[in-house]
């Protein structure tokens, strides 16, 4: 039923009709008049009965009619040449079982198709020009004139897109493939390599370039970026091959940001693995409304488990986050959102008793670092990071999850801040935990890139605002990977991962923050002259450079290139309970000294900010 002409597409058929009868008319009378013979109307007429309901009949049979003219392709192409040949070979054979009294000569069959193919693509082909503006409108040159890097698959696809545009006019290309230089793309000239970028802006007077290379890796991408800044224009790529295969239009531009200069290498997943481990699953997510927790979500979905439950503190979050959710969800998966806090032992033990997870991934927590340093706060990072985890994992262990996977950060490596000692006992408590069933599997990363809260949303605002750019000290490094990097590894961690484990996620090279500003002024398109970088110093509970193993561990490889796991060590006995202990007596609101007291006597190499001053080594 597709293959019926409908809409618009009637007069594409009609058109092929029209275009079968005249092909027929114009091969017969030109058989004749080579010959210097009467014509013979009488079969030609006879004939013409047949081949136009076997010529229409067969451009329906072959989906002629699908598609749109504007975009003639060669596909469509090879389609006409397909139905002018069967016609040729089917309208004889119709001749010859209706036994029509006709004598069609051989030179009628062998021309009628190359002449029917020439009038049905010819008309196609010009009604794309036409539509296209190349043959008739002169407007096109008005456009803004732009350099497109690479003369490949997604430039042609660009080039294509662009052909008709009044809006912009690409010049030329640039590509660094000798083989592609001095050539033509679509009638657009290959002019030379990317070095020769600033050559080619001041020639043809370009104030956008387009980098057309979808899969460029981040060194690619801030070559361009430099040559952009030295030859003073805007630089803008296309959508990356996995949002083009979300349906992201190639002409969907968008400036060069940070996270293209700063990009990895694709993370390879075991997607079958993950399929059989998550698919047709219960499986529970802590602080599904943050940055973390709510694309753990997200790629969760994508291997159809049959439960996901959102656990939230916020109300608002949690919206949210259902919501998108559920706009993009299948029908078969369940979800449920649930308000509450992972410190309220009858809340969470009646819903896990409820849903009985399969898989849970513990996002929950207090994050930020110099605002849990401050006294009124200390405490609650604690609780929140420490025993919130103990919580959940006791509810876990007695109602027989599988796999608990603890979301932890480098920050718990050698912490220098409460927040990251509270997330190093919070590993501890895992790892006290691991005596029965569940296995418990904690992860560690580094910063990401666009997380709430993070440097990169505050360096925005402070561009936005004109400066000044804060950076704390001119040599503090940090760790950074994508959000989705960062999650697709949690996702394979948890897989490999055996009970106790401490999975390391391999963040590649630190970055040093000021070149990070540096960066970010730069792709804003600010003035790095009236956009200055101020250094403020350390904030509280701020380490110079962070670690991704403490003091006495040891990581040794997986199967995966990028996780690790560390060899930790064990946690002594009674060390736990001692914590919960203090963790649980509603009396205990400790002063700043007692509490930097008890993480010490808890965390060894723990250190607070007296004694980095005290003790500076690099670490701090």
């Amino acid at each position: 039923m597709t293959r019926i002409p409908r809409g618009r597409a009637w007069f594409a058929f009609v058109h092929d009709i029209a275009a079968a009868l005249i092909a027929w008319w114009a091969v017969y009378g030109l058989r004749f008049s080579l010959w210097s013979l009467p014509m013979d109307w009488e079969g030609l007429w006879r004939t013409l009965v047949w081949v136009i309901p076997v010529q229409a009949v067969v451009c329906i049979v072959m989906g002629l009619y699908r598609g749109l003219w504007r975009y003639a392709s060669l596909d469509d192409l090879k389609r006409i040449v397909l139905s002018a040949g069967l016609g040729a070979l089917a309208i004889p054979l119709t001749l010859m079982l209706t036994q029509t009294p006709a004598n069609v000569p051989r030179t009628v069959l062998l021309l009628y198709p190359i002449v029917l193919t020439f009038l049905m693509a010819g008309s196609r082909v010009i009604y794309r020009m036409w539509r296209e503006a190349r043959l008739f409108s002169p407007l096109t040159a008005l456009g803004e004139p732009i350099l497109v890097l690479g003369a490949g698959a997604a430039g042609v696809r660009l080039a294509e897109a662009l052909a008709g545009s009044r809006e912009w006019r690409i010049v030329g290309f640039l590509d660094d493939d000798a083989n592609k230089q001095h050539r033509r793309v679509h009638g657009v000239p290959v002019l030379g390599g990317i070095d020769e970028l600033a050559h080619w802006v001041k020639r043809y007077n370009v104030y956008k370039v387009v980098l057309a290379l979808p899969s460029a890796n981040h060194r690619i991408r801030r070559q361009v970026s430099e040559e952009c800044l030295a030859a003073g224009v805007t630089a803008l790529t296309v959508p990356t091959y996995e949002d083009l295969l979300v349906g992201t239009q190639l002409t969907t531009w968008r400036n060069l940001d940070v996270e293209d200069l700063l990009g990895r290498e694709p993370v390879l997943l075991d997607a079958p693995g993950l399929v059989d481990w998550l698919g047709n699953r219960v499986v529970l997510v802590t602080g599904a409304g943050g940055s973390i927790g709510g694309e753990l979500c997200r790629q969760i979905l994508r291997y159809k488990p049959a439960t996901l439950v959102l656990f939230d503190v916020s109300e608002a979050a949690l919206y949210e986050i259902r919501s998108e959710l559920a706009a993009s969800a299948r029908e078969k998966i369940k979800l449920v959102a649930q308000v509450g806090d992972v410190k309220d032992a009858a809340l969470v033990s009646a819903l896990l008793a409820r849903f009985r997870p399969d898989v849970i991934f513990h996002a929950a927590a207090y994050k930020h670092v110099p605002l849990m340093e401050d006294a009124g706060n200390a405490w609650q990072a604690v609780r929140n990071n420490t025993y919130g985890t103990f919580v959940l994992g006791r509810a876990a262990a007695a109602t027989g999850v599988a796999k608990f996977v603890l979301i932890s950060t480098d920050k718990a490596v050698n912490p220098g801040s409460v927040m990251g000692a509270s997330k190093r006992l919070a590993e501890m408590v895992c790892q006290w935990l691991q005596n029965g069933a569940t296995q418990f599997v904690m992860v560690r990363f580094g910063n990401v890139l666009n997380s709430a809260g993070s440097v990169i949303p505050k360096f925005q605002a402070q561009i936005a605002r004109g400066g000044p750019v804060t950076v704390t000290h001119p040599e503090i490094t940090r760790y950074f990977m994508s959000i989705p990097e960062a999650v697709g590894l949690v996702l394979q961690a948890g897989l490999q991962g055996a009970g106790g484990d401490i999975m390391v996620l391999d963040m590649g090279e630190p970055i040093r923050i000021v070149d990070l500003a540096r960066d970010m002024i730069r792709l804003s398109g600010a003035d790095p002259e009236h956009v200055k970088i101020e250094i403020t110093g350390l904030r509280a509970g701020e380490k110079l450079h962070e670690e991704l193993l403490a003091d006495g561990e040891e990581g040794r490889p997986t199967p995966h290139p990028k996780i690790k796991v560390a060899q930790a060590r064990q946690v002594p006995g009674g060390l736990i309970e001692e914590i919960i202990a203090r963790c649980e007596d509603s009396q205990t609101l400790p002063a700043p000294e007692t509490l930097s007291g008890w993480l010490k006597c808890w965390i060894p190499e723990y250190r607070n900010a007296a004694d980095r001053a005290a003790s500076p080594d690099g670490k701090a």
